[in-house]
């Protein structure tokens, strides 16, 4: 089975001939970076470079999947959002002032994927489609209404308005979703076989009703309208939101360790897949060996789909810590499995 075929089948749950390894976010750290001559800040407006790094995901690390698009702000930055790139240390952030204050002011330019931060990731996705043929499964990225909403009105500002302004908020999420859907699209031509959608709505910062009331409708909408398996994201704490989001029409749901995976799939059942759950902190950082091997196995017992990080893994991570986790599922194979 090719490592695509792997990555498909599992989101399908369908048999697959060993566990699943990949990761829907960014696996870019230092030593990476370094050893492929591919280092922040290019990489993020430079799609050959982008591409190349991404690839070290298979070529590197053993991993199913690639994904190529290593930060959270390529949409907003295309938008005309004020930008920090960041360094080879941190990542890229918008920072103040923010774009807009009304929905009736947002528009998508008409060259928007013409603009370098977009055009970029496309170009990767093509260049990793040409390189890995359909041998190795290439996930794209886009960034959903929530998140956009923080980048382009402001984190704060755009959670206030969720108490006193449910209207605007609603505004904002549909005019927001077609940056989504038209980077989504643009994406799938390119070669995309998957699109992880980062939408953190996450339990750090608001209630689980928020998901239920503002976020499902859209979700729902946008599982409709793009052609492909879409994984979800949210970083944190998610469980008291789970039951919502099994229920949004994705494939999967990339999800942090701070959630139990027997407790997740108590809750997704046969509804939504899982994906991740491996910590970036302390296990994968401090290259912790015996807890990945320990979270790799109780993630493929609980019934986790794809194995990974939780999330993007810090700059700092060593790749053979990485590199553990597919060494770890293989050794918890025993065969065939289910999805």
């Amino acid at each position: 089975m090719s490592p695509r075929e792997r990555f498909l089948n599992a989101l399908k749950g369908e048999a697959v001939d060993r566990p699943c390894v990949g990761t829907p976010t960014s696996i870019a750290t230092t030593d990476l970076m370094e050893s492929e001559d591919c280092t922040f800040p290019e990489v993020h407006t430079n799609g050959e470079k982008m591409a190349k790094l991404a690839a070290v995901g298979h070529e590197v690390l053993g991993y199913d999947t690639v994904a190529p698009y290593f930060s959270v702000i390529n949409e907003a930055a295309a938008l005309g959002a004020n930008m920090s790139w960041g360094d080879m240390s941190h990542m890229p952030a918008v920072r103040r002032p923010y774009l807009f204050e009304e929905p009736k002011d947002f528009h998508i330019p008409p060259d928007f994927l013409e603009r370098v931060p977009t055009r970029a990731v496309l170009e990767a996705i093509s260049l990793l489609r040409q390189r890995f043929g359909d041998e190795v499964a290439i996930i794209g990225k886009v960034f959903g209404p929530w998140t956009l909403a923080y980048h382009l009105f402001g984190i704060e500002e755009f959670l206030v308005l969720t108490l006193d302004n449910p209207g605007k908020v609603r505004r904002i999420l549909d005019v927001l979703k077609e940056v989504t859907l038209v980077f989504a699209q643009a994406q799938i031509e390119a070669g995309a076989d998957s699109l992880t959608l980062g939408d953190h709505l996450t339990g750090d910062l608001c209630r689980a009703e928020m998901y239920r009331d503002y976020l499902l409708p859209v979700h729902q909408e946008l599982s409709r309208r793009i052609d492909c398996p879409i994984i979800l994201h949210i970083c944190g704490f998610t469980l008291d939101r789970l039951d919502y989001i099994a229920d949004s029409g994705f494939a999967a749901f990339h999800f942090d360790s701070r959630n139990d995976a027997r407790e997740a799939m108590a809750i997704a059942g046969e509804r939504i897949k899982l994906a991740g759950n491996v910590s970036n902190v302390p296990s994968i950082v401090s290259g912790d060996q015996q807890s990945i091997e320990d979270q790799v196995r109780y993630a493929i017992d609980a019934g986790v789909a794809v194995i990974g990080p939780e999330c993007a893994v810090p700059l700092n991570a060593s790749s053979e810590a990485l590199r553990w986790i597919v060494d770890a599922a293989s050794c918890a194979s025993g065969g065939g499995l289910s999805g």
